[in-house]
């Protein structure tokens, strides 16, 4: 598959989707953020589009996360070039698109792979699957979440998940309101598009001005705290034990702390 096919862009009923088709599992690489970030601004300009729909095409994930080929051997300054796409231009994308984002989550999501969902405004995901962060696991941290989670569901918890790396189903991340709605399997792209076909129905200048007064009101230092996050993963990734945890999680053998 070519980099010019990583994502899919359609448009039906004033809904734009933008689907992901990294097989196998949309692993992120900078190509992929680019595309999704060329799909956001493509929505954010037509008039025509009142909501946004972000899905995958992989049958066995929504996203896996970052394709960690990119950054093993790689420097702090390399890991900065790919985080300043994925989460400052694309949360200013997020931010500033002005109509309704859902992510329709049909398969587990993985560190990274959960950046791009909880990026959006509403989750809606499949009832048998669920995310993590595994990052620590090969020595690294899932930098922006330590700035989002704990918002979400409270500082011990987010502890317990950001710092253990063990997977919470979607069904208990949409108990704790991290997520909107888990749904059986065979209705997330359904509920998807019900969902933004009641926000397309809205008036999409009300919607505008609406959503750009709420961001504002719930972005505080958000961005700041992000910027802080990433000065420590790149610092991280500089070290040896990083190094090593990737390297581990290439050969398949666990890494020798």
């Amino acid at each position: 598959m070519t980099e010019q096919e990583l994502v899919r862009y359609e448009v039906r009923d004033r809904v734009a989707e933008i689907i992901m088709q990294r097989e196998p599992v949309n692993a992120i690489n900078m190509a992929l953020t680019q595309q999704i970030n060329a799909a956001y601004r493509r929505a954010r300009d037509d008039d025509q589009v009142r909501a946004v729909i972000l899905t995958s095409d992989c049958p066995a994930a929504f996203s896996a996360g970052m394709d960690l080929a990119m950054i093993r051997g790689g420097s702090g300054l390399d890991l900065r070039a790919f985080l300043e796409e994925l989460y400052f231009i694309m949360h200013d994308l997020q931010y500033r698109v002005g109509k309704p984002t859902i992510a329709a989550m049909t398969g587990p999501a993985r560190a990274a792979g959960v950046t791009l969902a909880v990026s959006c405004d509403i989750l809606i995901a499949t009832d048998q699957g669920d995310m993590s962060y595994p990052e620590i696991d090969v020595g690294v941290i899932p930098a922006m979440h330590y700035v989002h989670l704990p918002r979400q569901i409270g500082r011990h918890k987010a502890f317990e998940l950001l710092f253990g790396g063990q997977p919470i189903s979607y069904v208990e991340a949409a108990q704790r309101g991290l997520i909107n709605h888990a749904v059986p399997h065979d209705q997330v792209l359904t509920k998807a598009r019900e969902m933004a076909a009641k926000f397309a129905a809205k008036s999409p200048v009300v919607m505008k001005l609406g959503r750009d007064s709420f961001m504002r009101a719930n972005d505080g230092d958000y961005r700041r705290s992000i910027e802080n996050v990433v000065e420590t993963i790149c610092n991280i990734i500089e070290t040896d034990d990083a190094q090593e945890g990737l390297n581990a999680f290439a050969e398949k053998r666990r890494p020798n702390w």
